[in-house]
């Protein structure tokens, strides 16, 4: 598989053999579409959410739904502009319910078939810092000892899980270490409003973190 050489802000950063790879690896599960990380290289944060909802499927951008506009004023909040953040997820296609086709969370299976394109991304694109959201991010990064509500608002710096290789499913830990600051999905404050203070809590040491680097 040829490399691509990363310059610049790209819509596309992932070699087109890797997400044919992955998108292949998906077909057994109840997902839909495909939408590529977006960002430049080198950037102030990368964002790790869970998986893309019905609208960014049909247009194509990350974080561009509703859960996405809340996102939008937290970074507004931060003082940090979309165009200084990569957007990336566990999975790139939709999870969804069979019965009602409604968007849920991914399985770990689902994750570990699209597990190479977030390897590739964290390899190339070099994030001074990473913001994971929600449980899902967070663990695909760290493992299962971590949860959210354990360490949201706490500054990590650790090694993250990677996959040994394209034809296995073992999780081994990266040689790099990644400053990693876990928050809430934007979307958990649309079903418990109380979790927006703890978010913007988190978000005030998050601001500090980033002030200083």
């Amino acid at each position: 598989m040829g490399i691509t050489k990363i310059t610049g802000r790209r819509k596309n950063v992932i070699p087109d053999e890797l997400v044919e790879l992955c998108k292949k690896r998906m077909e057994p599960y109840p997902c839909e579409g495909f939408v590529y990380g977006r960002g430049p290289v080198n950037p102030t944060l990368m964002v790790v959410g869970e998986a893309p909802g019905e609208t960014e499927i049909h247009n194509g951008i990350p974080f561009s739904g509703r859960a996405g506009k809340v996102l939008n004023e937290c970074l507004e909040y931060l003082g940090v502009s979309r165009e200084d953040v990569y957007f990336t997820s566990s999975v790139r296609s939709r999870p969804y319910k069979k019965v009602g086709h409604k968007n849920r969370a991914p399985t770990m299976k689902e994750q570990i078939a699209h597990a190479p394109i977030l390897d590739y991304e964290m390899e190339h694109i070099k994030p001074k810092q990473l913001v994971t959201l929600g449980n899902i991010g967070l663990q695909r990064l760290l493992g299962k000892k971590y949860t959210i509500s354990k360490v949201h608002g706490q500054l990590l710096h650790s090694p993250i899980r990677r996959l040994m290789s394209l034809d296995t499913n073992e999780w081994v830990t990266s040689k790099e270490e990644y400053a990693i600051f876990p928050t809430f999905h934007p979307a958990s404050i649309f079903y418990n409003r109380t979790l927006l203070k703890k978010m913007y809590s988190d978000l005030d040491i998050l601001k500090k973190i980033l002030a200083e680097k």
